[in-house]
C-alpha cells in the first residue's frame, strides 16, 4: 500500500495547505471586488421583474457588502442593493446577495464592484403599521394585513384600486374522485394569517413574509409560507408560495389549491379585455366581442379593441349598429385548464349557471392571465405552468363590477389529489416479512410509515396590479417572463476563482482520455434532461424529480417497483447536477438542478409531523417507504442553488434541519436491520415512533456518512451564513470524537450525544458501508475541512478515503480481517483521488482512475434506440450515474494529470 500511517498522520498535521490546493491557487487569482454577471440564457431578456442573485468572493476579499455598486458593461451605473449571505471564518463575507430593479432593456451584463451604490428612481419603502404593512413602488401602494384573509388587502395606484382581497384558497372533498358517495361533502378554505414579517425594506426591493393556515367553518390546516418580494420599478409583486400538506388521506381530497384576486371592473363591456398566454401567442378576447359581427362596427372601434385600447365613444357608432350593442352576449368566465403536459383546452361562457363553449386547445400554456380595461387591470403568472400539471388560470364575473382573477395550482377542474398509500399491505405485518418484501421488491414497507403528511410544495408567482390594458409586446414580455423567468449569474469562472464549493475545477482541453470522460458526462447529463421530457416526467408532486433504476425487459423506468422508481436524492443525483452546472455554466443544467432543488427539498421531506427535519428514501410515491432518512433531507443538496439565487425559501429549509437530530430520538432509521429488529413491530403503528432502545436519554446511534454527515452540512450552512461559532464547534465537536474512537471512520457509526454533538460511545468494530461517501459528505468534507483546525480528524478522513478501495490483500494485512461492504469502488474513486491529491501520492493518482475506468458504469457508453424508437443507455441506473459523474468531475480536479490515454 502506498501511504503509511505516518505519512496520513503528517498530512492532517500540515492541515488545510494539504487538502485544498486548487481552491487555494484558484482563489489567488482572483481580481479583488469585481464581478461579472451574464444572462444564464444568453441573452438579456425584453423584460426583467427584477433580479436577486449571489456573489462568491475569495477569503478575505470583501468585507463590507453595502460598499458594492452596479453597472451595465457600458459603465452606466445601476441601482443595487446588497447584503451578506454567507462569512468567511475571518469574518470577511463568502457570499454577498444582490437585488437590480425591474425594466425594459436590461443590460446584456452587470459588473458588481467596490463603490457607492445608485439609488433607484422609484424607491421600495416600507411602513409598519400596527394593522398593516404598506409596501410604495412608485405610484403604487400596496397594503399587506397582518390579520384576516387576504395577504394583501389592495393595491392602490393614484387613488384608484386596482386590485383587492388577494388570498390563497382550497377546497376539499372527503371521497376520491370516481368514488364519490351520495353524500359527497364539499369544504371551502381561504387564508388565515397568523404572522407577517418584514425581511427586507429597499430601496431596490421590499420582502414580506406572511404564515398561516388555510381556514373553512370547521378547522385550519394546510400550512403556509408566503413570500411577497416588491422590486423597483416593476408593477407586479413576486409571490413564493410554499404550502404543508397535512391532511388526513383517507378523507380529504383537495380539489383545489390557488391564489385569487378581485379586480374592480370599469367601463362598457367591449372596453373590458382579457388575455390568455398559450403556448406561442395571445388569446385576445373582450368581455363583449364588437368584431365578427353581422353589423360593422367600424374599423376604429374594432382595433381599439384588438388593441386593448378604449374605443370611441358610442355616439360615434353607426346609426344601425348603436341600438344593438346591448344584444351581444357579454363573456364573464374564462378557464384555461392544462389538465397533463401535453394539452391545455381554453373554455368560455357568459355567467355561471350557462353552458361554456371551447374557444381552444393548444400544447403547452405559459401561464399567464390578464383581465381588466383601460381604466385599470391585474395580471396573473405562474412558473413551470405545465409542467406543474394540473393547473389552471380562471377569469370570473367580468361582466360584473369585479372581476375574479385566480391561478390554481391544482386545477378545480381535474380530479382531486389523492394522497392514500397506492398499496396494501400484502401480510406486512412484522419485520421479518416486511425485510421478505424489501428483498424482492427493493421497498421498505411499514403500515403507515408510508403517508405524505408532513410534506410540502413551493410554486413562484407573480401578480400585477397595472393602470390599463397593457399591449400584446408588453403581455408577451410578461408571459415570456413567467415560462421561463431570466437569470443573472456569475461565471464559472468567477464561482472557480472564488475557492468554493470544494473539489472541482473548469472543463479543460486536456488529453483524449479527459476528452472522453467530458464527452460521457455529457451524454448522460443530455440523457437525463431528454429522458425528463420524452417520459413526461412532470406534475404537481413529480416535477423536479427522476426515476432511480431502469427496466430493460419493459423499456421503461420501473416507476411501480417498490424502491426503483422516484429517485429522491439517491445517490446524490442534486450534487451531480449542480457541479456539472457550476463547472459549465450551461442553463439546461441550471433550470433541471433548481426544479430539483425545489422537490426534493419540499416533497421529499417532512416539514412538520413526527418524521419532520427527515427524507424518504426513493419509492413509488416519493413519500411510499417507510426509511425516514437525514441523508434525503440533506442541505448539501440545497446550499449551491440557495448561494447563487440568494433564494429565502431554501434557506429556511436548511435552517430548520439544523436540529433535524432531533427526530433521531423518536425515529430509529435502523430499526430492520438484522441485529437490531425485533420479531414483531412495537404496537402502536404509526404512533410507535420511539426512541431507539438500549442508549440513554439524549444519546442515539448515528452512522458517520449518511447521517452524521448531512447533519454537518446543515451545521456549516449555518455557521457560514450566521459567523455562529456554536455550529462550527458542534462540527469540531463530532471531528474530534470520530477521531478518538478506535475505529475511527472504520466504525461507520458510533453513538452520538445530543447535547454535546460528540460520538461518545462504540466504534470499537469494523464496519464499512457502501453507503457511507456517497451522501454528501465528499463534497462537505471538502469544504469544511481546510476551514477548521482538525489534524487528527483529517489524518483519520484521509486514511478512509486511502483504504476504502485498497486491494483485498494490502487490507486483510492491515486489518486482519477480510474486506466487507467496498462496493461501488467507481464512486469511491474520488476518494482515493482525494488521499492521492491530499498526500502528493502519484501511485494512489492512477490508482484513482483505475478504480473509475474499471467500475459499475462503463466508460464508452452510447444511446441506443429500439425498433419502437425508444432511446436508451443501456446499463445505466441513476445512482451509477450520479456517482459516476461525481467521481469524474472529482478526479479531474484533484489528479488530472494522472489520467492516462
Amino acid at each position: 500500500m502506498p501511504c503509511s500511517r505516518r505519512a496520513l498522520l503528517r498530512a492532517g498535521l500540515l492541515g488545510g495547505a494539504a487538502l485544498s490546493l486548487p481552491v487555494r491557487v484558484l482563489a489567488a487569482a482572483s481580481s479583488g471586488t469585481n464581478a461579472e454577471l451574464h444572462w444564464l440564457d444568453g441573452t438579456a431578456p425584453g423584460w426583467d421583474a427584477g433580479q436577486t442573485f449571489g456573489l462568491p468572493w475569495p477569503r478575505g476579499t470583501l468585507h463590507r457588502a453595502d460598499r458594492l455598486a452596479a453597472a451595465t458593461d457600458g459603465g452606466a451605473a445601476l441601482p443595487v442593493q446588497s447584503w451578506p449571505l454567507a462569512y468567511w471564518p475571518d469574518g470577511s463575507i463568502k457570499w454577498s446577495g444582490h437585488s437590480l430593479p425591474a425594466g425594459r432593456h436590461a443590460p446584456e451584463r452587470v459588473r458588481i464592484a467596490a463603490g457607492r451604490a445608485a439609488s433607484p428612481v422609484e424607491k421600495v419603502s416600507v411602513e409598519q403599521q400596527a394593522d398593516a404593512v404598506l409596501v410604495t413602488v412608485g405610484p403604487t401602494r400596496w397594503r399587506i394585513p397582518r390579520s384576516g384573509s387576504a395577504v394583501i388587502a389592495s393595491a392602490e395606484r393614484d387613488g384608484q384600486v386596482l386590485l383587492r382581497d388577494v388570498a390563497l384558497v382550497a377546497r376539499a372533498q372527503d371521497a376520491a374522485s370516481g368514488e364519490e358517495a351520495d353524500t359527497l361533502s364539499q369544504h371551502h378554505f381561504s387564508s388565515r394569517i397568523d404572522s407577517v414579517t418584514v425581511e427586507q425594506t429597499g430601496p431596490v426591493r421590499a420582502v414580506i413574509k406572511i404564515d398561516g393556515l388555510h381556514a373553512g367553518a370547521a378547522r385550519a390546516w394546510l400550512p403556509f409560507s408566503l413570500r411577497l418580494y416588491f422590486t423597483s420599478g416593476s408593477a407586479a409583486v413576486r409571490i413564493v408560495h410554499s404550502v404543508i400538506w397535512d391532511g388526513d388521506a383517507e378523507h380529504d381530497f383537495l380539489s383545489g389549491l390557488g391564489v385569487t384576486a378581485q379586480v374592480p371592473m370599469r367601463g362598457a363591456l367591449h372596453d373590458r379585455h382579457v388575455r390568455l398566454a398559450t403556448e406561442k401567442g395571445l388569446f385576445a378576447e373582450a368581455v363583449r366581442p364588437l368584431t365578427g359581427l353581422r353589423r360593422d362596427p367600424g374599423e376604429a372601434f374594432r382595433q381599439a379593441q384588438i388593441d386593448g385600447r378604449a374605443t370611441p365613444d358610442v355616439a360615434t357608432l353607426p346609426e344601425k349598429f348603436a341600438p344593438l350593442l346591448d344584444s351581444i352576449p357579454a363573456w364573464g368566465d374564462f378557464r384555461l385548464f392544462q389538465g397533463s403536459s401535453e394539452g391545455f383546452v381554453l373554455t368560455k361562457r357568459t355567467r355561471k349557471g350557462r353552458a361554456p363553449i371551447q374557444s381552444l386547445e393548444g400544447h403547452r400554456a405559459r401561464g399567464l392571465a390578464y383581465v381588466g380595461s383601460p381604466q385599470g387591470g391585474a395580471a396573473i403568472g405562474m412558473a413551470d405552468f405545465w409542467k406543474r400539471h394540473p393547473v389552471q388560470l380562471d377569469i370570473a364575473e367580468a361582466s360584473g363590477d369585479e372581476a375574479r382573477l385566480t391561478a390554481w395550482l391544482w386545477a378545480p377542474d381535474a380530479p382531486a389529489m389523492d394522497m392514500r398509500s397506492y398499496r396494501d399491505v400484502l401480510g406486512m405485518t412484522d419485520y421479518p416479512a416486511q425485510n421478505r418484501g424489501l428483498d424482492v421488491t427493493y421497498e421498505d414497507y411499514e403500515p403507515g410509515w408510508d403517508s405524505a403528511k408532513g410534506i410540502a410544495r413551493t410554486n413562484e408567482l407573480w401578480l400585477w396590479a397595472l393602470p390599463a390594458t397593457p399591449d400584446a409586446a408588453t403581455l408577451e414580455s410578461y408571459a415570456a417572463h413567467v415560462a421561463r423567468p431570466p437569470r443573472l449569474q456569475a461565471s464559472p469562472a468567477q464561482i472557480r476563482a472564488a475557492g468554493v464549493f470544494g473539489d472541482w475545477a473548469l472543463p479543460t482541453a486536456g488529453g483524449p482520455a479527459a476528452q472522453a470522460v467530458e464527452r460521457q458526462n455529457d451524454l448522460l447529463l443530455g440523457h437525463y434532461r431528454d429522458e425528463i421530457e420524452r417520459r413526461h416526467w412532470y406534475g404537481f408532486w413529480n416535477h423536479g424529480d427522476v426515476m432511480h433504476t431502469y427496466d430493460a425487459d419493459r423499456h421503461q423506468w420501473r416507476y411501480d417497483i417498490g424502491g426503483y422508481a422516484w429517485d429522491n436524492s439517491e445517490l446524490s443525483t442534486d450534487l451531480w447536477l449542480w457541479y456539472s452546472y457550476l463547472r459549465t455554466g450551461r442553463a439546461d443544467l441550471f433550470r433541471m438542478a433548481e426544479a430539483m432543488t425545489r422537490h426534493t427539498g419540499e416533497v421529499d421531506v417532512y416539514h412538520a409531523g413526527p418524521w419532520a427535519g427527515l427524507g424518504t428514501r426513493h419509492g413509488v410515491q416519493h413519500w411510499s417507504d417507510s426509511s425516514k432518512q437525514p441523508r434525503v433531507s440533506n442541505a448539501a443538496y440545497r446550499r449551491i442553488f440557495y448561494y447563487l439565487t440568494g433564494d429565502e425559501r431554501v434557506g429556511d429549509l436548511m435552517r430548520t434541519l439544523v436540529h433535524s437530530d432531533r427526530a433521531l430520538q423518536k425515529v430509529d432509521i435502523g430499526r430492520k436491520v438484522a441485529d437490531r429488529a425485533p420479531e414483531s413491530l412495537p404496537p402502536g403503528g404509526i404512533a410507535a415512533v420511539t426512541k431507539p432502545q438500549g442508549l440513554p436519554e439524549g444519546v442515539i446511534q448515528l452512522s458517520f456518512g449518511t447521517s452524521w454527515g448531512s447533519l454537518v452540512a446543515a451545521w456549516f450552512t449555518e455557521w457560514e451564513r450566521t459567523g455562529d461559532r456554536r455550529w462550527r464547534d458542534r462540527i469540531v465537536a463530532g471531528m474530534d470524537s470520530i477521531a478518538a474512537l478506535p475505529r475511527q471512520w472504520w466504525a461507520g457509526g458510533a453513538n452520538f450525544d445530543l447535547a454535546s454533538g460528540r460520538f461518545v460511545s462504540g466504534g470499537d468494530q469494523i464496519s464499512v458501508s457502501h453507503l457511507n461517501a456517497v451522501f454528501g459528505i465528499v463534497e462537505i468534507m471538502a469544504e469544511v475541512l481546510p476551514l477548521v483546525d482538525t489534524p487528527r480528524y483529517r489524518a483519520a478522513w484521509i486514511d478512509y478515503c486511502a483504504w476504502y478501495n485498497a486491494p483485498a490483500a494490502d487490507w486483510q494485512r492491515r486489518f486482519g480481517e477480510r474486506p466487507r461492504g467496498h462496493s461501488l469502488r467507481q464512486a469511491h474513486s474520488r476518494l482515493t483521488a482525494y488521499a492521492a491529491h491530499a498526500l502528493g501520492d502519484r501511485a494512489l493518482a492512477k490508482r484513482a482512475w483505475d478504480e473509475f475506468h474499471g467500475g459499475d458504469l462503463a466508460s464508452d457508453l452510447a444511446q441506443t434506440t429500439t425498433p419502437e424508437g425508444i432511446v436508451e443507455v443501456p446499463g445505466v441506473s441513476t445512482n451509477s450515474t450520479a456517482q459516476w459523474g461525481l467521481a469524474a468531475i472529482q478526479n479531474l480536479a484533484l489528479v488530472p494529470a494522472d489520467l492516462q490515454s
